[in-house]
C-alpha cells in the first residue's frame, strides 16, 4: 500500500442558496486557495474527483458546470460520484494506490438549499415500490430512527438537546456555521416537534458550500506539506435502502467499516485525539460515538453539520476538518466519518495520522 495524505484543505462558508451564482462561482475561490496552500498549479494535478447531486440542480450532468473552475483543457483525468464527495475521496485514494499518479484533487459542492422543495428530491433515494410513493419529508426517516433509539432506552430527548446546545455554542465563531447565537437546553426542549422526537434544531440547516482537498502520495506529500495528514485506514459499508428490512437501533455498517479501517491503520477509533462525525441530526452523535467506542474523545469541536449541512459536501468536509487538525498541529490522530442515504444507510470511516 502506498502512503497517501491530505496536504491541503479549504472550504467555503455555509450559506443559503443564491440562484444567481452557479457551481463554478462557488467552487473557484475555494479551489484556488487549496492549490495555493499545497503550493501547486493545476497542471501538477494528475486526477480530479468530485461529488454533487444533479437532483438538486434539477437537470442532468449539472456537475459539468464545476469543470469551469477546474479547467478541462488540456484534457484531464476526471471522475464524478452522484453522492457525497467523501466517496469521491475514496475513489481518488484508490486511484493513487494504483500508482497512476502522485497528486489528486477532490472537491464537493453542496446545493442543498437550491431546490424549492427538497423533500421531493430526498424521497427518490428510498425504496421505489413502498416508501418513495409516500413522499416522506426528508427528516421523517431520521425521526423514525431517533424514535426507535429512544424507545429502546439508548437515548433521551434531553441528551439530544445537550448535543445541540454544545454544537451551537462551539460554532458561533466558525466561518462555515449558519448560527447566530447560543440557546439553553431548556429552551431547546420547549420547541415544537418536526418529526418526533426531532425538533427543528435537531436537524442541521440545509445550505450551499464547496470543499476541496488535495491528496498526494509518498515523498510528494512530504514535499507539499510540512505535516501531512496520512490516510492510514479507510473503508465504507452499505445497508439496504428499505428501512423495513433494517434494525434502526444498530449501525453495523459503521462498526464494520471502523474495524476494517483500524486493521489497515494499526490503530482504532479509541486511539484518536479528535473525531469529526457526519451528524446531520442530533441523535446521530451519541449513537455513532457509542458504536465507535469514542468515550471522552472530543467530537465535532467546531459544531459539525448541526450548524450547516451542504448536501454532497458535508461528509467530505468532515474528512477535511479531521485532516486540518493534523495539518495545523492540533492532533496526532483523528477519525472522520461520512454518511449517505436515509438513516445512516451508507457509512465511511477514515483514520488519519500525522508524522510523529
Amino acid at each position: 500500500m502506498r502512503d497517501v495524505a491530505v496536504v491541503a484543505y479549504e472550504r467555503s462558508p455555509g450559506k443559503a442558496a443564491d440562484r444567481e451564482v452557479d457551481m463554478a462561482e462557488i467552487l473557484l475561490p475555494v479551489m484556488r486557495r487549496a492549490l495555493t496552500a499545497a503550493g501547486i498549479t493545476r497542471d501538477r494535478v494528475d486526477f480530479w474527483a468530485s461529488g454533487s447531486h444533479d437532483f438538486f440542480e434539477g437537470r442532468t450532468f449539472a456537475y459539468i458546470d464545476s469543470l469551469d473552475a477546474v479547467g478541462a483543457w488540456p484534457p484531464i483525468s476526471e471522475s464524478h460520484v452522484e453522492m457525497d464527495a467523501a466517496w469521491a475521496l475514496h475513489e481518488a485514494w484508490t486511484w493513487l494506490q494504483l500508482g497512476e499518479g502522485e497528486v489528486a484533487v477532490v472537491y464537493g459542492i453542496g446545493r442543498a438549499a437550491l431546490p424549492s422543495d427538497l423533500d421531493q428530491v430526498m424521497a427518490a433515494q428510498l425504496d421505489p415500490y413502498f416508501l418513495a410513493p409516500l413522499r416522506p419529508h426528508r427528516d421523517a426517516a431520521a425521526g423514525l430512527q431517533a424514535a426507535a433509539l429512544l424507545a429502546a432506552g439508548a437515548l433521551a430527548e434531553k441528551q439530544l438537546a445537550e448535543v445541540v446546545a454544545r454544537s451551537l455554542a462551539a460554532a458561533v465563531e466558525e466561518p462555515g456555521a449558519q448560527v447566530s447565537g447560543v440557546v439553553t437546553v431548556e429552551e431547546l426542549l420547549a420547541a415544537p416537534y418536526v418529526a418526533s422526537p426531532l425538533r427543528a434544531h435537531d436537524c442541521g440547516p440545509a445550505g450551499d458550500a464547496a470543499a476541496v482537498l488535495v491528496l498526494a502520495a509518498g515523498d510528494t506529500a512530504r514535499a507539499l506539506a510540512e505535516r501531512p495528514a496520512w490516510l492510514r485506514g479507510i473503508d465504507h459499508r452499505m445497508d439496504t435502502h428499505y428501512l423495513g428490512a433494517r434494525d434502526l437501533t444498530t449501525c453495523d455498517t459503521v462498526t464494520r467499516a471502523a474495524a476494517t479501517a483500524a486493521e489497515f491503520a494499526g490503530f482504532g477509533a479509541a486511539d484518536v485525539d479528535i473525531a469529526e462525525l457526519h451528524t446531520e441530526y442530533s441523535y446521530q452523535e451519541p449513537f455513532l460515538a457509542a458504536a465507535l467506542g469514542l468515550g471522552a474523545t472530543p467530537v465535532n469541536p467546531g459544531g459539525g453539520p448541526l450548524t450547516g449541512r451542504p448536501a454532497t459536501a458535508t461528509g467530505l468536509i468532515r474528512i477535511g476538518e479531521a485532516a486540518a487538525h493534523i495539518l495545523r498541529g492540533r492532533a496526532g490522530r483523528t477519525l472522520a466519518h461520512a454518511t449517505n442515504g436515509p438513516a445512516l444507510q451508507q457509512n465511511m470511516i477514515c483514520l488519519l495520522e500525522g508524522d510523529r
